[in-house]
């Protein structure tokens, strides 16, 4: 039977190094080898399930997605409302990660803060249990490894009086911490399983948005046959300017795609809002080619781009003796950015120190500027939906003036400008979930 000690320390897992020597001796050498043998090839056994289920699920998406392009065929708007819908979800269930995750990190300190008790109070604990031993009326079961059992088996001993009086404040507390020990334990597994399965349904739906955002970009390129010799061309002209407002000017007015987009953003602008209540309704149509809602009247109605925190706001200090022009938002690694309104596209590529930069002609005078990805999936000439997904974030900063504070973290630079001057876009964001527009 195993010693109190040596239980004590195995149900609270606390180190009992100084055990395994003389428990090491009571086997030979091949017995033991033989003992470990069944544990790896059961584990070996279980990878190679899990292998073969990943294999198994892959090949269930894949046959989805080509049953999905194939009912999508040339719908255009279907296609622009499966985007806008998975592109919701992506970005649902990362909230739902970021939430998850914040409610674990004080579950594992304070997890590791009872375990840091328990182990400090060893010669209580000790005491304890061998007075439990010696009673003889509950002695601890044998080979127990968790703290349940050994809650279970205290809490027994002390029902049955199995636990001198002098000792039985101390168990009593042992009791409680053991008991805390073991919430903390279910509350943290639950935790996880929730964030397994958020993250798998993650990859699921990113592959998914992945192959619908080739399809859109597919069919984009067989409607511009030049669109890869337009998209050389501004880069090459972007090099040639120092300003943001210096590359808008130059996009719409050197550019063929972007100069197109600007004038068709000129000639069709917004719809007006009747009564100075903007349209929503109109923003369920996914084969608009135009904005279901003119930008002047949607204030208070757009969604960030991207999930995250913001670290910088507008007319705040820029660091290095500036003011900010726009707000930038930390956020998780490969995150979703998606369109905050409708808009077309006029530049889509890298900027001097802005990394990858997005620039939108939302119509009326306005352009949205989102940089600081480090992929973009749209084409300039492209008219996007609100809440189409348009770009993703890298692993780290890709925004020079924000790199001295934060450069491990992906940092989003979002700025608005009416008539090439920026203007504070607070105004324009929803401050609760039910007032975004959604596509």
């Amino acid at each position: 039977m195993m010693s109190a000690v040596a239980l004590i320390f195995l149900l609270a897992g606390l180190p009992a190094a100084s055990l395994a020597p003389a428990m090491a001796q009571t086997a030979p050498p091949a017995q033991q080898a033989n003992a470990v043998s069944p544990d790896a090839i059961k584990q070996r056994e279980q990878e190679l399930e899990a292998a073969r289920e990943e294999q198994r699920k892959a090949a269930e998406l894949q046959k989805k997605l080509k049953a999905d392009m194939a009912a999508i065929g040339q719908d255009r708007a279907k296609l622009n409302q499966q985007l806008i819908d998975i592109a919701t979800q992506v970005r649902g269930i990362e909230t739902r990660i970021g939430e998850t995750e914040g409610r674990l990190r004080p579950l594992d300190a304070r997890e590791q803060e009872v375990r840091a008790t328990l182990d400090s109070r060893r010669t209580e604990i000790i005491e304890v249990l061998a007075a439990l031993q010696r009673a003889g009326r509950r002695t601890p079961p044998a080979l127990l490894v968790r703290p349940e059992d050994a809650l279970q088996s205290l809490r027994t001993a002390m029902l049955l009086g199995a636990v001198v009086p002098e000792l039985r404040g101390r168990a009593e507390k042992l009791a409680a911490d053991l008991g805390e020990l073991v919430n903390l334990r279910k509350r943290i597994a639950n935790e996880r399983d929730l964030l397994a399965q958020d993250r798998d349904k993650l990859k699921d739906d990113q592959i998914r948005l992945a192959a619908l955002i080739d399809e859109r970009q597919r069919k984009q390129s067989a409607i511009e046959k030049d669109m890869e010799t337009e998209g050389t061309r501004a880069v090459n002209l972007s090099r040639q300017v120092d300003s943001l407002q210096g590359l808008i000017t130059k996009m719409e007015q050197d550019l063929k795609s972007a100069a197109k987009a600007a004038a068709t953003a000129s000639l069709q602008g917004a719809p007006a809002a009747p009564g100075g209540k903007p349209n929503l309704g109109a923003l369920k149509d996914p084969a608009r080619l135009s904005p279901a809602i003119a930008f002047a009247s949607a204030k208070g109605l757009f969604s960030l781009p991207v999930n995250g925190r913001k670290i910088r706001d507008f007319g705040g200090s820029d660091g290095s003796g500036g003011v900010e022009k726009g707000i930038s938002l930390t956020t998780r690694a490969g995150a979703q950015v998606t369109t905050p309104c409708d808009g077309w596209v006029v530049y889509a590529g890298p900027f001097r120190s802005y990394g990858q930069l997005l620039i939108l002609n939302a119509g009326g005078g306005y352009h949205v500027l989102i940089a600081g990805m480090e992929r973009i999936s749209v084409n300039i000439g492209q008219f996007v939906l609100t809440g189409e997904p348009v770009a993703t974030m890298g692993t780290t900063s890709q925004v020079a003036s924000i790199l001295a504070t934060t450069a491990s973290q992906p940092v989003l630079y979002v700025e608005f400008r009416k008539d090439g001057t920026p203007i504070d876009s607070g105004p324009w964001w929803a401050t609760h979930e039910g007032e975004k527009v959604r596509g």
